[in-house]
Formats: structure tokens, sequence, C-alpha cells
């Protein structure tokens, strides 16, 4: 099935079918739901905590990164689901990769954020003395 649709009606469609896959992790994937709280809590948080437009940056990325690692193990998922219920190791194994793919994400977002705030606000006292950059 060839797309016929070029320019700017593909840039029309391809948005729309975006849209569409984000509506439907909303909807029917509860993860996804639970990791677009946080990334809106966090997501808030940063404006307060950045110093800077960069280090806001460095706290977002990951964030970000969750959810499009989120959608992709979603869409394996549905993949594999599609292919049949029954149990197949590689199936299995599809599913827990996909898996720890968003637990590695998730372990990415604790280290920038736990140490971003301890190197910028818990360790400050200790750096001023010892001659650090502050600047970030």
């Amino acid at each position: 099935m060839k797309n016929t649709n070029t320019g700017f009606q593909h840039l029309i469609n391809s948005t729309k079918y975006s849209l569409q896959g984000l509506g439907h992790a909303i909807k029917n994937e509860a993860a996804f739901r639970q990791e677009l709280i946080l990334v809106g809590v966090l997501f808030i948080s940063s404006f307060f905590i950045s110093e800077g437009f960069l280090s806001w940056c460095l706290l977002i990325f990951p964030l970000f990164l969750l959810l499009i690692v989120e959608l992709l193990n979603s869409a394996i998922e549905a993949v594999v689901d599609r292919i049949g219920e029954e149990f197949h190791k590689l199936s299995g194994m599809a599913k827990d990769m996909g898996s720890a793919a968003v637990f590695l994400n998730l372990v990415f977002i604790a280290i920038v954020w736990v140490g971003y705030i301890l190197y910028n606000f818990v360790l400050v006292e200790e750096k001023v003395g010892k001659g650090f950059d502050l600047n970030f």
C-alpha cells in the first residue's frame, strides 16, 4: 500500500496519526498515564530548580525520553499480543526487554535529578570553599 500523500498533506496526516497514538496510550496504557503524571510533576518542578536553560534541558531530557521509551515499549507489547496470546520464549523476551528499557530510563531520571539537586543545593556550601565552579 503506497502512500500517495506528499508535502504538506503528509505532514498533516503524520501529525494526526501521532496524536492518535498519544491518545491511545493515554486511554489504554496505565503505565503511560502514571509516567505522564510523574513527568508533569517533574517538568513543572524543573522551572523552579533549574539555574539556566542548559540545566533545564538536562532535567527535562530524560523525562521526554521516558515517554518515548514507554510508547515504544507499548508498541512492542501490542505487536507481540497481535501475533498471539500463547506463550513463546521470544515474545516474553521482547516484552521483558521493553520493560527493562523503561526501568533503565527511570534509573536515568533518578540519577540526573538526585545528582543535580545534590550538586546544586545540598553540596553548595562544601563546593564554595574548595573552588568548584558553581555555574552550570
